[in-house]
């Protein structure tokens, strides 16, 4: 009897011992969710809107200052669901492997005037489809005539590994990680659509600063407080049409004592960002919104 037991037990071992290997090697144990992932809508971004082989394109008029002064520009934001590969942590071209899973990819770009020469800057922000707040790859390059920067975050289990190559002395090359747990302030304009919006939700949850600029170093990460309230009164001075957002919600992030981030969201799925402030003036209004194949080359070739 007693073999039999110990038999049982080793058994029992294995099979862990097994599940657990495959788990990761198929790329479940790759992420783990944010602390504050029971106030988000998990099944935000399985909604048949994105399974129709179109992306959701909304254009912002915006502002940021660069060199002291407010630069004004147009921001696109790119809303597509893509079906990635566990090995290159990229879009699919193979559909037989079987190591694939869905993401959601956020793309952000802007070109900001100045009074000598342009900024640009692209964004990439993925999230697996079932976890809309945890970001699973952040990718940023920027180009101006001092130079390029390029860096990526992408989560492995408890971490992320933070790569860049920046023209920043004292950074220049390297790769590192970073303990995980937090979001990114970029994904806020996008994640927090997927909040289970309630007026007088509150919640704690480390954010790290925003990643849209030329600097390459470690980013610092705030301990912030969400707050949720219902707004009636939203006004914009662009030309969008507010009758389509009926309700909105308005987000307030208090990154710290003296840095405070307000997002407005309308209130029907899929819930678009209307405007953003933030204590460093990336103020962003609606001004379009609309699916298209915004990959697909239109007109005459």
């Amino acid at each position: 009897m007693k073999n039999v037991i110990d038999t049982n037990i080793l058994m029992s071992f294995l099979f862990i011992g097994l599940v657990s290997v495959l788990y990761s090697c198929t790329g479940g144990n790759a992420q783990d969710r944010i602390p504050s992932a029971e106030h988000f809508n998990q099944e935000w971004a399985k909604e048949s809107t994105w399974d129709q082989g179109k992306a959701e394109v909304a254009k912002y008029q915006a502002t940021r200052t660069i060199y002291g002064k407010p630069r004004n520009f147009e921001y696109v934001f790119v809303l597509v669901k893509e079906t990635f590969n566990e090995k290159y942590k990229v879009k699919t071209d193979d559909y037989s492997r079987n190591d694939l899973f869905e993401v959601m990819k956020v793309n952000k770009f802007a070109r900001i005037p100045t009074d000598n020469y342009p900024y640009h800057f692209m964004t990439s922000i993925f999230y697996k489809r079932d976890q809309p707040a945890t970001t699973y790859k952040l990718t940023n390059s920027s180009q101006e005539w001092c130079g390029n920067t390029a860096k990526y975050f992408i989560a492995d289990g408890k971490q992320y590994k933070f790569g860049y190559n920046s023209y920043w002395d004292g950074q220049g090359v390297g790769e590192t990680t970073i303990k995980g747990g937090f979001m990114f302030e970029d994904q806020l304009s996008h994640s927090l659509r997927a909040l289970n919006f309630t007026d007088g939700l509150s919640f704690q949850q480390a954010v790290a600063e925003s990643q849209i600029s030329s600097k390459a170093k470690e980013p610092m990460i705030y301990n912030a407080t969400f707050s949720v309230t219902k707004d009636g009164g939203l006004q914009l001075s662009t030309e969008y049409d507010m009758s389509q957002a009926n309700d909105v919600w308005k987000v307030t992030v208090q990154l710290g004592s003296d840095k405070t981030n307000e997002y407005w969201f309308a209130s029907e799925y899929p819930n678009i960002l209307l405007k953003q402030q933030t204590w460093d003036n990336r103020n962003y209004e609606l001004k379009e919104r609309y699916m298209d194949d915004y990959w697909v080359i239109k007109g005459n070739s």
